[in-house]
């Protein structure tokens, strides 16, 4: 470690199991639904007005269950869901002055949920938002955003350079 370097501190993100309530703040929980029930209150409210829409399958490989950044995009809601069936992670934090490019979240902001495989979530715009996480050497992802969303609308906080920590997630 080079002098004027604090090592980083470790710390754990307990991941809870996701519900409607308490996903809330951060978007829509989407469970299954049966075929053919219209559209109601329970349904993922999406904004892909800023640009040309992008549905993909994302391959991610292993990564260790701790970050040092998080991300958001202010442009788009996103939705995500795991391709076969397989639980998952992710971290978020709430969607805080959306007009403020310089804004970041609060540490203790941050929450964590466990993703069943047989659901999915859209993130509110301007969520904060590391992850997906899951166990296993990779895991394909169900990801609707926009076609430019990395390129152009991508804002990180560093939790290490501003709080000296990582976040490990437990279940």
């Amino acid at each position: 470690m080079s002098p004027g370097h604090k090592a980083l501190e470790e710390r754990p993100l307990l991941a809870l199991p996701i519900s409607a309530a308490t996903f809330a703040p951060f978007g829509d929980f989407i469970p299954q639904t049966e075929d053919g029930v219209p559209f109601g209150a329970a349904d993922a409210k999406l904004d892909l007005s800023q640009g040309t829409p992008r549905f993909y399958v994302m391959r991610l490989d292993a990564r260790p269950m701790t970050f040092t950044r998080i991300t958001r995009h202010l442009k788009v809601t996103q939705c995500l869901a795991a391709v076969g069936g397989k639980p998952w992670l992710i971290a978020v934090a709430p969607p805080l002055e959306p007009d403020n490019a310089k804004a970041e979240p609060a540490l203790e902001s941050i929450r964590a949920f466990v993703v069943p495989g047989d659901a999915a979530i859209m993130l509110h715009k301007g969520t904060w938002h590391a992850g997906p996480f899951f166990e296993g050497e990779e895991l394909g992802f169900f990801n609707l955003e926009l076609a430019d969303t990395n390129v152009t609308d991508h804002q990180n906080s560093y939790l290490d350079k501003r709080f000296g920590v990582a976040l490990k997630l437990t279940v």
